[in-house]
């Protein structure tokens, strides 16, 4: 998340960086407490992740970022996508532009998030038995559904962009429903960031990238 940081002995500001982690599997039913880990840098370079992971072998859920490729490319880091992060993009068209396309996409990812809400604090295991027996089939029926949309739509309106948005990320936006650990979206990111949304209410920006 972008960040305002002092440029010294120039009486201006310039844009750093806060890249947020976080390790949550209560919604999974576990006991073991959340943990959250900030790290600062003066630009978005994607070397800054991969160096962050460098050691990490799993999952990384996160937006469509082209700094993780790298990560992914390894074999190391397996990618999820981020459900929110494809519905905001279709929200944000039908709030400008209602139509009965963009209408249904939404109400589709609705019964996504529906079937979170029932499962959340379940075991991995029992999330993982629901998704594959309601989730799977909602998702095959949305992709379909998509690739239809498309058929239908110029490859230059907000829509079509946004849906193209959501397929290519298709498979990395289905390994929710391979492992049960994994969330539909990674809005525990999203939520651990409130603090720093918080933090620009009482400070103007950081003195310099060593105090950040």
């Amino acid at each position: 998340t972008p960040v305002n940081v002092l440029e010294p002995g120039q009486g201006k500001t310039r844009t750093g960086r806060l890249w947020v982690y976080v390790r949550d599997d209560r919604n999974a039913g576990s006991t073991m407490p959340a943990a959250v880990w900030f790290s600062y840098s003066p630009d978005r370079k994607g070397i800054h992740p991969q160096q962050h992971l460098a050691d990490y072998r799993g999952i990384l859920q996160a937006d469509a970022y082209a700094g993780y490729n790298a990560l992914y490319e390894s074999g190391q880091v397996t990618e999820a996508a981020c459900m929110a992060h494809a519905r905001r993009k279709i929200h944000d068209v039908h709030v400008r532009h209602p139509t009965t396309v963009t209408g249904e996409a939404l109400r589709r990812i609705g019964e996504l998030y529906a079937i979170e809400a029932e499962i959340r604090g379940s075991p991995a295991e029992e999330r993982l038995a629901v998704r594959k027996a309601r989730t799977v089939p909602l998702m095959q029926s949305l992709y379909e559904w998509l690739q239809g949309q498309m058929s239908t739509l110029s490859r230059h309106s907000d829509t079509a962009k946004a849906f193209t948005y959501l397929l290519k990320q298709w498979d990395a936006l289905n390994e929710y429903c391979r492992n049960g650990w994994v969330e539909i979206d990674n809005n525990l990111c999203e939520n651990a960031l409130r603090v720093v949304a918080l933090g620009r209410r009482n400070y103007m920006f950081f003195g310099s990238d060593g105090g950040g």
